[in-house]
């Protein structure tokens, strides 16, 4: 019986041919853990009676969610993760270099065939280099860091084909939104979500990066993509590490195949409170919006502010609204400076903050306020998710936050893009 490609990852850490329902304990290559989860997985680290890192070549702290710290318990934690990083001989990456799964993937230490875990449940991005990633508890990463193995139930891959392209004005967000909306929050739970057909190849691997880090938002353990020459040289860039494809056998078993024609997708949008409450933007035009963001893990990369850059360029944020911007990454956040992305979206009215989580999470970034409406970039939607449970959050693409910054309402930005290219 063929193998799928999270059978054969799991199966090449394991020493052993598994299939969908195994249970297996297989070696990780990266351990990852990020300012809200590892001072939870330090202590339990100490609880175990750790005393030495397995590989500290292949752990990594990252500060990113409350990052600077917004009050002093804040900061007790993060001297926590320091402390720890520097007697372990761990790398920390501190405040101002960027969300964690953007930093991984650029550390170059994610690869096709990689195993890696992560305490953040978005661990599932790294999926886009044909990698399996996946997020875990803070009690099982420090069990991890101590062996340098975990323990995994195979999952069962569910395989979303997508035929057709993109049309101007649609991107990455819009697919995956409209895939959840589609299967549901809970439609692929514990699964693998393998991504494929003519639409996800012709996405770059920015927009790939999308599609796999909201994978868990239709419950799935994973995403995972096939490796093509657009993500060897995506790698090129960061490492000169030789990695292999792992591709699925053509007998490989599938739980479920689903087939999507996309290319008349519409901008999609998720509603409050669940991001599989999603519809077209045509059925929310108009709802007034008080606050704007671009950015998180989901979409702060490069493509992305260029896109929102494109729309914005030469106008100015409504006034009623406010719009944020995180970078997800320092070297993001620099390349942007450099080619006039940054200057372009703050003459728009922009503010641009810390790169790393921003806004997303509500811990100290653009807390909206009672009763207001914020059109976000971000990965989830749940009440109170960015501070505040009496505001409301839609979810959106790049284009469609800026279009509905300009406007003042969430609108449609396939318009702007026709100005942009006229």
């Amino acid at each position: 019986m063929g193998q799928t490609i999270i059978e054969k990852i799991l199966s090449a850490h394991s020493g052993q041919t598994v299939h969908a329902g195994d249970l297996v304990v297989a070696d990780v290559d990266l351990i990852m853990g990020q300012d809200g989860t590892t001072p939870l997985a330090i202590k339990a680290f100490e609880n175990m009676g750790g005393e030495k890192v397995f590989d500290p070549e292949k752990v990594a702290l990252v500060i990113d969610h409350s990052a600077p710290s917004p009050n002093e318990g804040v900061s007790a934690l993060h001297q926590l993760m320091r402390n720890f990083a520097r007697a372990k001989g761990v790398r920390l990456y501190d405040i101002g270099e960027g969300v964690c799964h953007q930093l991984m993937p650029e550390s170059g230490r994610v690869g096709p065939g990689s195993l890696v875990i992560g305490a953040d449940s978005h661990t599932c991005t790294y999926g886009a280099l044909n990698a399996f990633s996946t997020g875990v508890g803070s009690t099982d990463l420090a069990g991890a860091i101590i062996s340098g193995k975990m323990w995994f139930k195979v999952p069962e891959t569910c395989k979303f084909v997508c035929h057709g392209r993109l049309p101007a004005g649609v991107y990455a967000k819009d697919l995956i939104l409209y895939l959840i909306g589609d299967v549901t929050a809970d439609g692929a739970t514990y699964m693998s979500a393998e991504y494929t057909g003519e639409a996800v190849e012709a996405l770059s691997m920015d927009g790939r990066f999308t599609v796999c880090n909201m994978a868990i938002e239709m419950g799935a353990k994973a995403g995972i993509m096939r490796a093509d020459e657009k993500t060897f040289a995506w790698l090129a860039r960061y490492t000169d590490r030789r990695f292999s494809a792992v591709d699925p056998d053509p007998d490989a078993v599938y739980a479920r195949v689903k087939e999507y024609d996309v290319a008349e997708l519409p901008p999609q949008v998720a509603r409050p409170h669940r991001v599989d409450n999603v519809c077209p933007v045509s059925e929310v035009a108009g709802t007034p919006i008080q606050q704007a963001v671009i950015g998180t893990c989901t979409n702060g990369r490069l493509e992305d502010l260029h896109i929102a850059a494109a729309i914005l360029a030469g106008r100015r944020v409504h006034p009623d609204v406010r719009l944020i911007v995180a970078p997800a990454s320092k070297a993001i956040y620099l390349a942007a400076m450099r080619d006039g992305t940054l200057a372009t979206l703050v003459e728009a009215g922009a503010a641009v903050v810390t790169p790393g989580c921003g806004p997303c999470v509500g811990t100290h970034n653009g807390v909206p306020s009672d009763g207001e409406n914020v059109i976000s970039t971000a990965n989830r939607n749940f009440k109170g998710r960015m501070g505040n449970s009496n505001a409301f959050i839609y979810l959106a693409s790049p284009a469609t936050v800026a279009a509905s910054a300009l406007a003042g309402c969430i609108a449609d930005p396939r318009e702007f893009v026709k100005q942009v290219k006229a």
